[in-house]
């Protein structure tokens, strides 16, 4: 048994370990920084001298910094599991804080590549209407392409108002568009292009069949999102009750660390209680999926 208060040799080298990386990361990120201040700070001509521009540059540091951490957002994985080792003495929790750092990233990326599907999706719609509005008002198709703001159909977007500018296969540039994810309504509105120079049909009409229909199928995403949103509260509530009971453990005196960190018993259950936390939330996760159609889960 270890005196409280008192780290061992391997918890307190890991965690130096970890500490120490963590601070040469946001040393490295924030060298940028720092030397626009330094030469804000030299171009005053003293320390007091006061620069009109320094409130701007100090927000334009701190905006940078807060974007890069929120691109790292994993990363924060370490000084939690470095917490957890000096508060459980005990090297485990850094260990686990670097499992975890690709698992949240990949969690991350995850949510990141779902909500551009879904600006991609609502820019679609958004696209249908506008252009068959501009239709309607008697502007020519191409000119209402190149009126449309399609900054979340971005890097690929670029190649449809340059083709109806100058005289391009629109329709194939409209495809090449609808292969990214969330854009696929694209292929729709590159159909109706195509009917509409070879056979002259109506292309608002078509552009609206085409925005309505998509609205539709966005209206019983969002329905069924909104009917999956108890499944998810339960499962990250569930997830959540070991670390409230381990809280509730520490606040009566019964040192739940010490006992599952340092007791071949109590690592024995944390392992199990790990691996059954990791399948309750797969096993949730994969109902959420099947009850979604196959789309992202939980």
């Amino acid at each position: 048994m270890t005196t409280p208060g008192v780290m061992t040799q391997p918890a307190f080298v890991t965690t130096l370990f970890f500490c120490a990386a963590l601070m040469a990361w946001s040393l490295a990120r924030r060298g940028q920084e720092l030397r626009r201040a330094r030469a804000v700070l030299a171009a005053s001509g003293h320390f007091g001298a006061w620069d009109p521009g320094l409130p701007a540059r100090i927000r334009a540091g701190v905006s940078r910094l807060t974007e890069v951490v929120g691109r790292k957002r994993e990363l924060l994985c370490l000084p939690v599991g470095c917490v957890g080792g000096l508060w459980g003495d005990s090297f485990l929790p850094p260990l686990a804080a670097v499992v975890a750092v690709p698992l949240v990233r990949r969690r991350l990326e995850a949510r990141t590549r779902r909500r551009a599907r879904d600006r991609r999706s609502e820019a679609v719609i958004e696209l249908c209407g506008a252009v068959a509005g501009d239709l309607r008002a008697g502007r020519q198709p191409g000119e209402a392409v190149r009126a449309f703001d399609g900054a979340a159909l971005e890097p690929a977007w670029a190649a449809v108002p340059a083709a109806a500018r100058f005289g391009g296969d629109v329709p194939a540039a409209l495809r090449a568009v609808g292969r990214q994810e969330g854009a696929e309504g694209l292929a729709g509105v590159a159909a109706c292009w195509q009917v509409a120079v070879d056979g002259g049909a109506g292309l608002a009409a078509g552009l609206e069949r085409v925005g309505h229909a998509l609205s539709v199928e966005r209206d019983q995403r969002e329905e069924l999102a909104a009917q999956l949103a108890g499944t998810r509260s339960t499962a990250v509530m569930l997830a959540l009750l070991p670390a409230v009971a381990l809280a509730m453990g520490a606040a009566l005196g019964a040192e739940p660390l010490r006992v599952l960190l340092h007791t071949p018993a109590g690592i024995g259950c944390l392992a199990l209680g790990g691996l059954l936390e990791s399948a309750g939330l797969a096993w949730t996760r994969r109902i959420v999926r099947a009850a979604a159609g196959g789309g992202e889960g939980a």
